[in-house]
């Protein structure tokens, strides 16, 4: 049955923090791999990190694995944080790292995988999320043997991999789960913020089509300035800098260290990657167990434009959960707070068939 909901302004925590097992990392290469617009790579390096054991059934099937999808511009590491990974991965967790198999790999584009800062620069391929799911699933397939996936998570860009792995691979997971997203065209306000972050890189003298030997630095303030206000939280905000002067000095800490740490050509690549993301034409394809969440006071997918209603009943084991705006959320951003939304992921787990074998 497909259901709307409107979750209730109290929210329920998942249980305390617990110790996270340490991950063990590694990388796959997908040789000669062919992207969506007809460039290849002879070598495409996926990092990741997992964490438990893949556990199989009877018949030799992986019913564990957990694969989780970080956002754009962020890596697999950032879900071992203490209020993710801390929330979720740990003994007698929702995701308890004994009983389930956690793979956390890093986007094309991203982390330690394969990106334009390795070298190749403006000449790097030109992904799509259509690309970064499929070698996604090369990974899991050729490189850990993993041929099922009990569930797929996604946080924001992550989110959006999850709709294009529930119709490119329909039976591979019995369950997706994307948190702050919605499985349609990006236009509107979502698409103007993306293209003045690309345009403010591009318009910069210094950024040199790519070939820049000093950062672009007034292009990369201006594209983090869009970043921050696509994912801030007014009440957060007000609260981590209640004073002129606290805003001040924290925004100029916080353009600082975003400076020192993006790369101008990397953050490029990520926000045209969803140029032509848009699974809406083909969500009856999507067969398995979907709990969509996304929160109030989210900038980038803000419930008045009334999507997720209009979409949902397309999806036919869908539910959507809409969390209100509470001194939890933190708007966009809400999306890596397991202590706002576990409970969800509670319930869900118990409606996934088959049982989780342990």
């Amino acid at each position: 049955m497909k259901v709307f909901l409107a979750a209730l302004a109290s929210l329920v925590l998942v249980s305390p923090l617990a110790a996270q097992p340490q991950p063990v990392e590694g990388d796959f290469v997908a040789r000669d791999f062919r992207f969506g617009t007809g460039e290849t790579l002879p070598e495409l390096r996926v990092h990741y990190r997992t964490i438990g054991t893949p556990r199989r059934d009877a018949s030799g099937v992986v019913r564990n694995a957990v694969l989780v999808l970080h956002g754009t511009g962020g890596t697999g590491a950032g879900f071992l944080s203490r209020t993710f990974g801390g929330e979720l991965f740990g003994a007698g967790q929702l995701l308890d790292a004994t009983r389930y198999f956690i793979v956390l790999p890093d986007g094309i584009g991203h982390g330690k995988s394969s990106k334009p800062s390795d070298g190749l620069r403006a000449r790097f391929p030109k992904y799509t999320y259509d690309d970064m799911v499929r070698v996604q699933h090369a990974m899991l397939v050729d490189g850990l043997k993993i041929d099922h996936l009990r569930l797929v998570m996604g946080t924001s860009m992550g989110a959006m991999h999850c709709w294009v792995w529930g119709e490119m691979y329909p039976d591979f997971a019995d369950g997706l789960m994307p948190l702050a997203s919605a499985p349609v065209q990006i236009a509107g306000r979502n698409r103007v913020m993306r293209k003045m972050i690309m345009d403010s890189i591009t318009h910069d003298p210094a950024w040199k089509n790519g070939e820049y030997t000093a950062p672009p630095h007034d292009g990369l303030v201006g594209a983090i300035n869009l970043l921050m206000m696509m994912t801030s939280s007014p009440m957060q905000w007000h609260k981590t800098a209640p004073t002129r002067d606290a805003a001040d000095k924290w925004y100029e800490d916080q353009i600082t260290s975003r400076v020192a740490s993006t790369d101008a050509n990397d953050m490029l690549y990520q926000y045209n990657a969803s140029r032509d993301y848009d699974p809406s034409p083909n969500l009856e394809k999507i067969t398995a167990h979907l709990l969509a969440i996304n929160s109030a006071d989210d900038v980038v997918n803000p419930p008045e434009l009334g999507i997720m209603e209009k979409l949902m009943p397309r999806v036919k084991n869908g539910r959507y959960v809409l969390i209100p705006t509470s001194d939890q959320t933190r708007g966009h951003g809400t999306h890596s707070l397991p202590a706002v939304w576990g409970k969800y992921l509670a319930e869900f787990l118990t409606q996934l068939t088959p049982a989780t074998s342990q």
